[in-house]
């Protein structure tokens, strides 16, 4: 299965995290298919930089994002465009 997940950069006590396209059974730090953008909760506010475009499209491709990565991309409006592009698919049809 296909996960959209977190992996840690940076240094130690200072972490960031790029959203990855990763197959499940790879390990946290391990290879990815694709990155998706970064969050970094360290700064003040935090920043949280995704392309949309993709992430609509590997959840559309049936990949499975955790929980973290879920409110993230909620944050951002991801899972109202997916929606949106579903409702539109039923329309055609």
């Amino acid at each position: 299965m296909v996960r959209i997940r977190l992996t840690r950069m940076g240094k130690k006590k200072q972490p960031f995290y790029r959203i990855v396209v990763v197959d499940q059974k790879k390990r946290r730090d391990g290879a990815y298919i694709e990155s998706l953008g970064y969050y970094n909760p360290i700064k003040d506010p935090y920043i949280l930089e995704v392309n949309v475009e993709k992430a609509v499209e590997w959840i559309l491709k049936g990949a499975q994002p955790s929980e973290t990565v879920r409110k993230l991309l909620s944050k951002v409006g991801v899972f109202s465009k997916v929606d949106e592009l579903k409702r539109q698919k039923k329309e055609d049809n």
